[in-house]
């Protein structure tokens, strides 16, 4: 198996790559799965039919590749999954193309994730638990951690993530759990001293049937381990976690796949893990790695 489970579109607000244009380059790459994950950010993001309308902003030209005005906003729904039924149409003889989403959870916004997936749970094979913001300050601004020690925001993320994934069941696998690494300005915080913080969070996500997925986008981000690290792996096996999923978090075509086959040899070979999951309507599938 050969499949990237974490994919990004026009339909995320980060993102002008058209859909098509990933589904094609999967298929040029020989991935047997994709499945596309677009952001869903309640908090700091409003839905396209909320009547108070949506935001917009100016592009940076970095991440969309463009400067012109953009839409700071949660998936279209209704066109989302018409336009994935209808890849799964034209390409679905060629790979098979599974329909996600990420939700950017928080404690304060389970009531929204729970509304939107008791609509949506008939369209959905998988569902990413990604936490981007807490209390609605985002972390690649700093705003988070602004006026925080590195121990004090590095807890009170792991803490957020845990408090939110008692209450809410409605996903598959935890995403890029130590995420903050990637703009944590102090460096990587000693993971001896939040282990039974992680731990205590992994072993709430395997009581519950969740997994964890590794994010490829390490590599292009720099980091000098996994995301999340061989520790967090580790662990997660040591405790009996099975459900690994392997995605790139591409937001780019550039960027598909990126790396997932080293990362499928560092659960092999280092980890000792055997198998890695893929999901069709909220259920694990298990390949041999």
């Amino acid at each position: 198996m050969y499949a990237d489970y974490h994919l990004h579109s026009e339909f995320s607000d980060d993102s002008r790559e058209r859909m098509e244009s990933q589904v094609r380059k999967a298929i040029e790459l020989g991935l047997n799965e994709m499945c596309f994950t677009d952001h869903v950010d309640y908090g700091i993001k409003r839905d396209w039919d909320d009547p108070r309308g949506i935001e917009w902003r100016q592009g940076d030209g970095i991440s969309s590749g463009t400067a012109e005005r953009e839409p700071l906003a949660n998936v279209d729904y209704p066109r989302y999954f018409a336009k994935l039924a209808f890849m799964r149409a034209a390409y679905g003889n060629k790979i098979v193309i599974r329909s996600g989403l990420e939700f950017g959870i928080q404690s304060i916004t389970v009531a929204d994730y729970e509304r939107l997936f008791a609509k949506y749970q008939d369209e959905l094979d998988f569902v990413l638990f990604s936490m981007h913001q807490v209390d609605n300050q985002e972390f690649w601004s700093q705003d988070f951690q602004r006026g925080r020690s590195q121990q004090e925001y590095n807890e009170a993320y792991y803490e957020e993530i845990l408090k939110t994934m008692k209450v809410f069941k409605h996903y598959s696998v935890l995403a890029h759990l130590d995420l903050l690494v990637r703009y944590d300005k102090a460096g990587v915080y000693p993971f001896a001293k939040v282990k039974d913080l992680v731990a205590e969070i992994l072993r709430q996500a395997i009581k519950d049937g969740k997994g964890i997925e590794v994010n490829t986008s390490s590599w292009h981000y720099g980091l000098a381990d996994t995301q999340p690290s061989r520790d967090i792996l580790r662990l997660y096996k040591d405790l009996g976690g099975r459900i690994i999923t392997v995605g790139s978090d591409a937001h780019q075509t550039s960027y598909l796949a990126d790396h997932i086959k080293d990362a499928y040899t560092i659960l092999r070979d280092e980890i000792g893990f055997k198998e890695i999951a893929t999901f069709e309507y909220m259920q694990p599938v298990f390949h041999k790695l």
